[in-house]
C-alpha cells in the first residue's frame, strides 16, 4: 500500500502531468518547490520543470531543508542543487538543525521544515509552496489520524490546496501513487536518495509501511483510503458551511468573552460541539483536544448549570442554555482540560 509496486507502475504521461499541475500552478507568479532528494520530491521537481518549460506567467524556485540529522544530508542537498541548476531553476539549501533525535523528532522536524520554507518563500516573494505528498502519504495520514482519535476534519487528511499562514500550500501529487513517480524517474534515468529514517520502526509511518501487505489484504489499500479522505473532506466542508452560519447567528466573540446563545440548543449536537470548540479556542491558551472538548460538551448537555476549565478557558453554562467562555485565571489543581 504505502510504497507501491514499482514494477507494475507506468510513468506519468505528458497529459497526466498537465492535468495534475495546471489546476494548481497556473495563475501563481512564483512557486517554491520543496525537494528533499527523495523519489517523491525529485519527481515533483522533474514534472514541474516539464510543465513550466515554454510557459510564461509562473516561475519556479527550489529549496532543500537540511536538518543535519544524518551525515548524508548535505550531500543530498547538493545533489538537488545540481538537478535544479541543470533545469535552469534557482536552488537554496535551508539549514534547520534539530540537534538531537528526541521522542517527538518527526513533529519537531516538520515544524522546523515548514518554518524554514515559509521564511524563504517570503524572502523570495513566492506565493505558493509545493510539496510532493503522494497518495501513499495520504493513506498513512488517514491511518495515523484515525489511530489518534481524530474527528471529521482530521480524517479529511491533507488537502490538495490549503493555507499555511499567507502561503498557499499545494500538493499536486496527492492522488498519485508513489510507484508511478518512481517509474517516471526511472524512465528519465534520474536517481534519488533514500532516507534510512523512513524505514526506522521507531516512527509510526515506518511501522505502517511495514504492515502494508496485511492492510491491503483487508482492503485498506492506498486508493481506498484516499477515497475515504476525499469523502471525509467533502463532508467536513459541508459541516463547516453549516458551522459558519450557526456561528454568525448564535456565537458572539469579544476580546475577553465568548457567548453561545440559548437558541443554539436547538442545533444538531455536532454543530453545538463545534461552536463550543470555537469559543474555547478563541479564549483559551492551548490547543483544544477533541476528546476533552467532547467530555465538556456532554457535561453542558447533561447538567442544567455549571462551570469547568478547558485548554486555558473557563466555560460556564446556565439553565437557559447560555454558554459563556472567558480566559481561565491561573489556578492550582486540574480542570477538565488539564
Amino acid at each position: 500500500m504505502l510504497d507501491g509496486r514499482c514494477g507494475e507502475a507506468a510513468p506519468l504521461s505528458a497529459d497526466e502531468i498537465d492535468a495534475l499541475l495546471t489546476p494548481t500552478f497556473a495563475g501563481v507568479n512564483l512557486v517554491l518547490i520543496a525537494v528533499s532528494g527523495g523519489a517523491d520530491s525529485m519527481a515533483l521537481l522533474a514534472l514541474a520543470a516539464d510543465w513550466a518549460a515554454g510557459r510564461t506567467g509562473t516561475r519556479l524556485s527550489v529549496a532543500t531543508v537540511d536538518h543535519s540529522l544524518r551525515p548524508e544530508s548535505a550531500a543530498e542537498a547538493r545533489a538537488v542543487a545540481r538537478a535544479a541548476t541543470a533545469l535552469g531553476l534557482p536552488h537554496a539549501r535551508l539549514e534547520a538543525p534539530l540537534g538531537s533525535r528526541g521522542a517527538r523528532i518527526e513533529e519537531a522536524a516538520r515544524d522546523a521544515r515548514y518554518a524554514a520554507l515559509a521564511a524563504h518563500a517570503a524572502a523570495i516573494g513566492a506565493e505558493a509552496l509545493a510539496t510532493a505528498h503522494t497518495l501513499d502519504d495520504q493513506a498513512e495520514t488517514v491511518l495515523m489520524r484515525l489511530a489518534a482519535g481524530s474527528g471529521p476534519a482530521g480524517l479529511a487528511a491533507m488537502r490538495p490546496k490549503s493555507m499555511r499562514g499567507p502561503l498557499v500550500h499545494l500538493r499536486p501529487l496527492l492522488g498519485v501513487p508513489k510507484a508511478r513517480l518512481v517509474a517516471t524517474l526511472r524512465a528519465r534515468g534520474w536517481g534519488w536518495s533514500e532516507d534510512a529514517m523512513n524505514a526506522d520502526p521507531a516512527f509510526c509511518r515506518a511501522r505502517l509501511r511495514a504492515g502494508r501487505a496485511v492492510l491491503e489484504d483487508e482492503g485498506l489499500t492506498a486508493e481506498r483510503l484516499g477515497v475515504f479522505a476525499r469523502r471525509a473532506a467533502r463532508a467536513e466542508d459541508a459541516l463547516l458551511a453549516v458551522e459558519e452560519k450557526a456561528a454568525a447567528a448564535h456565537l458572539s466573540l469579544a476580546p475577553n468573552r465568548a457567548v453561545i446563545a440559548p437558541e443554539a440548543a436547538a442545533l444538531p449536537a455536532e454543530i453545538r460541539l463545534r461552536l463550543l470548540g470555537r469559543a474555547v479556542a478563541a479564549l483559551g491558551k492551548t490547543r483544544v483536544r477533541l476528546d476533552r472538548l467532547e467530555r465538556l460538551f456532554e457535561r453542558t448537555s447533561a447538567t442544567s448549570s455549571g462551570a469547568a476549565t478547558l485548554a486555558g478557558a473557563r466555560v460556564a453554562w446556565t439553565a437557559d442554555g447560555r454558554i459563556v467562555v472567558t480566559a481561565a485565571p491561573p489556578r492550582s489543581g486540574r480542570g477538565v482540560g488539564a
